[in-house]
């Protein structure tokens, strides 16, 4: 018998799975549904560069949860552009974004490269938006937070400060902070370090804010040596 055919293991000897709620039930549960499926199929060529593929989809699980706390934001906004808002990165050499997004970046050097992406993902994002049939109106908006959505300091709206928010919880993510390490040479609380110091007080949203210092309270524990010294059973 293989592992993955191995029935789960229960230490409590009864099954419960008729107490398992179904997935509708469940508050904070997601998936794409079928015009953001459509979208990041059609996103998925252009975002298999750097992982930008799985950023994509946490930073879209974020926006997803902002819109939860932020019923104001417009959903038909936020996540067509958050899915797009990376596309632009295929358009660079990898190493040359790497340069581009590495701690301390020379911008007057690399900084071109950064607008390169935002310039690249709003036309890309305007080409999928079209090919999928969502309203002009609403590609006109998505497109403008994509270009500027990191250079641009500013928000031009709610639903920009969504996307931006989502974008950049990201870095402090588990899949980030894994990311950082061999990416930059660093252990994980070094990694954990720098994802966090770049993340909080870029954010907009006190929600966003909520969210990053719990994703950073979990990061913190999971890599203390209180928690690597828990008894854990022996399961055979």
């Amino acid at each position: 018998m293989t592992d993955a055919s191995r029935p789960p293991i229960n230490l409590l000897g009864r099954s419960v799975r008729d107490k398992v709620p179904p997935r509708t039930a469940v508050t904070g549960m997601i998936d794409l549904g079928e015009r953001d499926a459509a979208i990041f199929r059609l996103a998925t060529p252009y975002l298999q560069t750097r992982e930008n593929d799985a950023h994509t989809l946490y930073s879209y699980g974020f926006a997803r949860a902002l819109l939860g706390e932020i019923p104001e934001a417009e959903e038909h906004i936020v996540l067509p552009a958050i899915i797009l808002h990376d596309t632009g990165w295929s358009t660079v050499i990898e190493q040359e974004a790497l340069e581009s997004i590495a701690p301390g970046v020379d911008r007057s050097v690399w900084g071109h490269l950064t607008i390169q992406h935002e310039k690249e993902g709003a036309r890309i994002a305007r080409e999928i938006l079209t090919e999928v049939g969502i309203p002009a109106a609403d590609i006109d908006e998505i497109t403008q937070i994509i270009d500027g959505h990191d250079t641009r300091l500013t928000s031009l709206s709610l639903n920009d400060s969504l996307v931006k928010d989502a974008d950049k919880l990201w870095r402090v993510s588990p899949h980030s902070i894994t990311v950082a390490q061999p990416r930059f040479g660093l252990s994980a609380e070094e990694a954990l370090l720098l994802c966090a110091s770049r993340a909080y007080n870029e954010l907009f949203t006190p929600q966003a804010k909520s969210m990053s210092r719990a994703l950073i309270a979990l990061a913190s524990m999971t890599q203390s040596v209180e928690i690597s010294n828990c008894y854990v059973r022996e399961i055979v």
